[in-house]
């Protein structure tokens, strides 16, 4: 007799029916909020910083840094505050997770609110390999849909997307340490305000139990820790260590989020720009090039050069040092040792190697010479005059009375 044998079917990993449940949970929401709004409404940030953290990394307190770097005014979204529902109360409580398919369709909906349209600080998302799977669809679609309006009336609609990761990170004992310095907090006030009848503040069950506290860190490095770092390849990645103080985080954040616009900038606007030289590029060795300019004054038009010094001396100095307070002078001048333009560099260069910043412009006002009387045509004269605007740091003084 011949037994069969079972026909084994290896099983599939983790991450491959993490992704298929991203496909499904993806296309699902997507669909809705299709049919809900329409495709040509579905505008969605064109600034994502995706703002992850430990437990007690600060990420409140730092929102604030993060928006100012990027000129953000709109209030970010905070996923927690999304997951009102008892059902996803009771999870929290107890240091689990909402589920993946509730996060990615309150989180998408809210992203498409106007206010989010030039950007957003998104605090707390993703959190799973399946809401990362998520967002990357997002993306996706985003840039698919910033394609297909690229060249039509809606293009400003859906501009090509920019993602930041922001990982604020600090240690275990650390994370621990401020949950319960936070809930301590919390207690203290809750305290005042129920003796006082003010409105008392939410506080976690992983804030008043250590034991809570650390499992809340585990589920961290475990899911949402991997969840992040698996970012790292695809969009701009920064690792902040939060456990400084707020004036060094704050440091750190704003040099992680620095303006680039190779970055940010629509691919074509960045072509079109590109071919003027960067401000730094340009002061980078301005030092040596003044250096030589000056040099050059003197060796190749020394006689012009002394002309312009001992008019500055003699004219100019004695007018700027009655502004030594307010820190700018203007002076004007009909002099025609000025008609040539390269007295007008050797002024503004001078002044630059003594510390002062000087701008010259050049007015021509018309100045009425004669009238004919029978045809009425006035004859002028063109006058030219030379602004120089001379600015230095000035001098502080006290002011009013003791």
């Amino acid at each position: 007799m011949v037994q069969e044998k079972a026909l084994e079917i290896p099983p599939e990993s983790t991450e491959h029916l993490e992704v298929k449940d991203a496909q499904v949970i993806f296309t699902t929401v997507w669909n809705e909020l299709a049919a809900e709004f329409g495709q040509e409404n579905l505008r969605f940030s064109k600034e994502l910083i995706l703002l992850g953290g430990a437990p007690g990394s600060g990420k409140g307190t730092n929102t604030g840094f993060i928006m100012k770097a990027r000129d953000l005014t709109c209030e970010p979204i905070v996923v927690s505050s999304l997951l009102n529902t008892p059902q996803a109360h009771r999870i929290k409580e107890a240091g689990g997770m909402v589920g993946d398919r509730e996060v990615v369709g309150l989180v998408f909906r809210k992203l498409l609110e106007e206010e989010y349209r030039d950007g957003c600080v998104l605090d707390g998302f993703p959190r799973t390999r399946v809401q990362v799977e998520c967002l990357k669809l997002l993306v996706l679609k985003m840039n698919e849909l910033y394609r297909e309006y690229h060249q039509t009336p809606l293009a400003k609609n859906f501009r090509k997307p920019t993602i930041h990761v922001m990982v604020l990170f600090v240690d275990e004992k650390t994370s621990v340490e401020r949950q319960l310095h936070r809930g301590r907090e919390i207690a203290e006030w809750n305290a005042r305000a129920a003796a006082e009848g003010v409105e008392l503040r939410e506080v976690r069950a992983t804030d008043l139990d250590p034991e809570a506290a650390k499992r809340r860190y585990q589920v961290f490095k475990e899911q949402t820790w991997e969840a992040l770092q698996s970012l790292k390849e695809v969009y701009h990645y920064h690792f902040v260590n939060a456990q400084g103080t707020i004036e060094s985080v704050e440091r750190n954040i704003r040099n992680e989020l620095d303006y680039q616009s190779s970055l940010e900038l629509d691919p074509a606007t960045h072509d079109a720009v590109r071919r003027l030289p960067l401000a730094s590029e340009l002061v980078t060795h301005a030092r040596q090039e003044l250096v030589k300019r000056m040099d050059s004054y003197q060796l190749e038009h020394r006689e012009l050069f002394h002309k312009v010094l001992r008019l500055l001396q003699e004219r100019f100095i004695p007018i700027v040092s009655c502004h030594a307070i307010p820190g700018l002078a203007v002076v004007n001048s009909e002099d025609e040792v000025f008609d040539d333009p390269l007295t007008l560099a050797m002024v503004v260069d001078i002044f630059a190697e003594r510390g002062y910043r000087a701008v010259a412009n050049v007015n021509r006002a018309e100045i009425p010479e004669s009238v004919d009387l029978k045809t009425g045509r006035i004859t002028c004269s063109t006058k030219k005059i030379y602004r120089f605007q001379i600015r230095f740091s000035g001098c502080e003084i006290r002011r009013g009375g003791a």
